[in-house]
């Protein structure tokens, strides 16, 4: 029952988020500030109080980096063959990113976080850190590659070395590896910051979501639902159990790549020459959808 009112929760948030965002209330000037605040604030804070008391030999291991890649090029290659066929590049293109760009930061992290304990959120911290600095490049290739786009792919590399995410990651486990003190005020406090990054997340979520009727393709947008929130958790629980990982590690990356498509994707769509409008029609698909997906994996994991 607890799981169940989490994740309705979670769901009302994003609806809340979608609802202000269509009376206006958000509107991009105030989105882009909570997405600030989240990205900027909550999201690093959650982050480095997961990982400052850990060092990282006890969070990276071989078999979870390897697991992690198996699963990230094995979901994007049966993505190539599901989608090989797509009416245009530009929504091929954007069908197969959005088949494996999970939303790690804006709904992983603080969904493990709010409900599993310390132990798979720090694994969880380190999942979001390795896919993330393998999922952006993929993604930026594919769709530069797939649609003959003009891109400067060492910006877009050289943006997410300076994502405040990944930072924070490197400064926790740096902090965790040495054994520096961390001063308990300090920690509280950023606990508290911390503890602000799922609600922050699901509004601008929800702000994000959007459904242009027009580029409607049920066939389409459903093989991108089943491959990003079926098969890849799927895979990733066979990979894994197939690993014989320790339980906090099985869980983090079981829910973490079980989660939708992340709405980053609809940016890089239009940027890079694919369908925007396609591609703001899956991630709307995608999070709905996970709502019961992972309601469904979190009780098996738990």
């Amino acid at each position: 029952m607890a799981l169940f009112l989490r994740l309705a929760a979670l769901l009302a948030l994003l609806l809340v988020g979608a609802g202000l965002r269509s009376a206006g209330v958000l509107d991009d000037a105030r989105t882009a500030r909570l997405n600030a605040a989240a990205y900027y604030g909550a999201l690093p804070a959650l982050i480095f109080v997961s990982t400052y008391d850990r060092a990282i030999g006890e969070l990276l291991s071989a078999r979870l980096l390897g697991g992690l890649l198996v699963v990230l090029f094995s979901t994007a290659t049966l993505a190539w063959v599901v989608h090989r066929n797509r009416s245009s590049s530009a929504r091929r293109s954007v069908a197969v990113v959005q088949s494996y760009h999970s939303n790690l930061g804006y709904l992983g992290l603080p969904l493990v976080a709010s409900t599993f304990g310390a132990d798979v959120t720090a694994v969880a911290s380190v999942v979001l850190g390795v896919v993330s600095l393998v999922q952006v490049p993929l993604t930026v290739a594919i769709l530069v590659g797939m649609n003959d786009a003009d891109a400067a792919i060492k910006r877009e590399v050289a943006e997410l070395v300076r994502n405040p995410v990944l930072l924070s990651l490197l400064a926790g486990l740096a902090v965790g590896s040495s054994g520096v003190a961390v001063p308990a005020g300090v920690a509280v406090g950023l606990d508290a910051v911390g503890s602000l990054a799922l609600p922050l997340a699901l509004l601008c979520v929800g702000a994000s979501l959007q459904v242009d009727a027009a580029s409607l393709d049920p066939v389409a947008t459903g093989s991108v639902i089943a491959l990003k929130i079926g098969c890849m958790p799927l895979l990733a629980w066979i990979v894994f159990s197939a690993l014989s990982v320790d339980p906090a590690t099985f869980t983090a990356s079981v829910v973490m790549l079980g989660t939708p498509t992340a709405v980053s994707t609809y940016v890089f769509a239009g940027e890079l020459g694919g369908d925007r409008a396609f591609a703001s029609l899956n991630v709307f698909g995608t999070t709905l959808v996970s709502v019961a997906t992972l309601f469904v994996l979190i009780a098996l994991v738990g």
